[in-house]
């Protein structure tokens, strides 16, 4: 049998997950030709945690310097990945070759921090718990290939037609409204930024994009992309303004093209971007396309 071409280390940067998920996800790898190393720590618990910061540092460390290791896959999302990233030193990361960091959720927090600090580019796409029930698992193993480039959003709306071209960043909305003036420069500026949302109010939401609005980023991105936001609430005296309105408002006098309903989030869709790679937006009456140009 051929030795696989690619080799995932997985760990766990952020809250516990489920042996038999990562089991089975490793099944799946491998059956398309993957090869896997699931480092120890990602079955460690330290409250809703896997394990304490100073052990997801020290496993983001191993599979780093690891010459076998090809791509840091992490394990799940939840909580507290914003709890360590901190303490990287990226002096120890220079020391070694780049490699990409693939997730999503709570793991927006490390990739962006990796773009914004080093210039190192990643994956927002599935985490490896849910690789082997994600929808669109073929297509980010195709990415991670580096068979992939193209994507159609015909079914997603346009809210401001134009092209734009830039790095790619974002994530969960949640965890990357922290960012901005937390990490270095204004990571953001000539940027393509992507968001999604799940399971927050109305009014949250509201708050967290007109943070970002306040911050210069939806002024200075070339483009912005928003995916789905679901199960969203409305509790209380009623909010009244629907998720589309919001979005409107907030990216209301942006220079570059917007368009929402993109097939990325918590929900069945989830097709895996870059994050730091350049690509093109273009957004006309008849097309909506992201091109994803030569690294």
């Amino acid at each position: 049998m051929n030795e696989p071409l690619t080799t995932l280390g997985i760990f766990a940067p952020s809250s516990w997950v489920e042996k038999d998920d990562i089991l089975e996800a490793q099944k799946f790898a491998e059956g398309h030709h993957f090869g896997t190393f699931i480092h120890p720590q990602t079955f460690l618990r330290h409250n809703q945690s896997a394990g304490t910061s100073a052990e997801k540092l020290q496993a983001f460390y191993d599979l780093w310097e690891n010459p076998e290791i090809d791509v840091i896959w992490a394990a799940g999302g939840g909580n507290r990945c914003l709890h360590w990233i901190d303490d990287i030193d990226f002096g120890q990361l220079k020391q070694n070759d780049d490699k990409p960091v693939i997730g999503y959720s709570d793991v927006t927090a490390l990739l962006n921090t990796l773009y914004a600090h080093g210039g190192y580019t990643g994956f927002h796409g599935p985490t490896f718990n849910r690789l082997h029930k994600a929808a669109q698992a073929e297509q980010c193993l195709s990415l991670l290939s580096g068979t992939q480039s193209n994507y159609d959003f015909t079914k997603a709306k346009t809210i401001k037609e134009g092209t734009a071209e830039g790095p790619m960043i974002g994530g969960n909305l949640s965890v990357f409204q922290y960012l901005p003036h937390t990490l270095p420069g204004e990571f953001w500026d000539g940027a393509i930024v992507f968001l999604e949302d799940c399971n927050e109010e109305l009014s949250r939401i509201d708050r967290m994009l007109i943070h970002l609005r306040r911050c210069g980023v939806f002024e200075k991105a070339a483009g912005i992309i928003f995916g789905d936001f679901g199960d969203l609430s409305d509790t209380g005296r009623p909010f009244g303004f629907t998720i589309e309105e919001i979005l409107r408002e907030h990216t209301n006098g942006c220079n570059g093209p917007v368009l929402m309903n993109a097939p990325f989030g918590h929900g069945k869709d989830l097709y895996t971007f870059p994050v730091g790679q350049r690509a093109v937006l273009s957004l006309a009456e008849k097309t909506k396309t992201l091109k994803l140009l030569n690294k």
